[in-house]
């Protein structure tokens, strides 16, 4: 496993690569600096990143905010103390870990194995939103397309969706690709 550590301390970074280490990973970049971090990070490649950022200003967040939506990996978080809104912006950011006062070497491990985790089971969560999303926009297409159907071809129900599901077949498409095409040729006819 690849892990990046970003932190400006070098006795913090020092803590969590030991934490590392002793429970046997070495695959590891340590990270001090904030120029070009996320490229520096993509770069390397890693399977998780953890951020130590004892107390982040709003600044410090966005880069946390850009370093998650470029990279899509987990990201464990490390702050010496902790608001609200800082949590909340750290939590929209992507982080999978949000840990308070909690930089100690023997907790290293469990707080990256949780954060991989969750950011997996988040990751599911956002999957199957998106296939929600795209089905309820396909039915959406596709009751479209069936009115216009029932009302041009003067049919009912049933015989638009029959028609629809036979065309797509017909030519080896979906039926919300056909139902999506009738309505943009409808539309270009001046119809809709």
């Amino acid at each position: 496993m690849r892990i990046a550590i970003v932190d400006e301390s070098p006795a913090r970074a020092a803590v969590i690569q030991e934490g590392l280490q002793s429970s046997g990973l070495t695959d590891i970049l340590v990270l001090s600096e904030r120029k070009d971090l996320v490229a520096r990070i993509e770069t390397f490649g890693p399977d998780v990143i953890l951020m130590d950022l004892a107390n982040p200003r709003r600044d410090e967040l966005e880069e946390l905010f850009a370093v998650s939506k470029a990279l899509a990996k987990p990201v464990a978080m490390f702050v010496d103390s902790s608001d609200d809104t800082a949590m909340e912006a750290a939590v929209e950011a992507g982080v999978s870990a949000y840990v308070v006062d909690g930089l100690k070497a023997a907790r290293i491990r469990p707080i990256l194995e949780l954060a991989i985790k969750r950011f997996h089971a988040f990751a599911r969560l956002r999957l199957e939103l998106d296939e929600a999303k795209t089905a309820l926009a396909e039915r959406d297409v596709i009751d479209r397309a069936k009115r216009l159907l029932m009302k041009k071809r003067n049919i009912d129900e049933p015989a638009a969706y029959t028609l629809l599901r036979k065309t797509a077949m017909d030519n080896g498409r979906k039926i919300a690709d056909v139902a999506d095409a009738l309505l943009t040729a409808e539309k270009l006819m001046g119809g809709l």
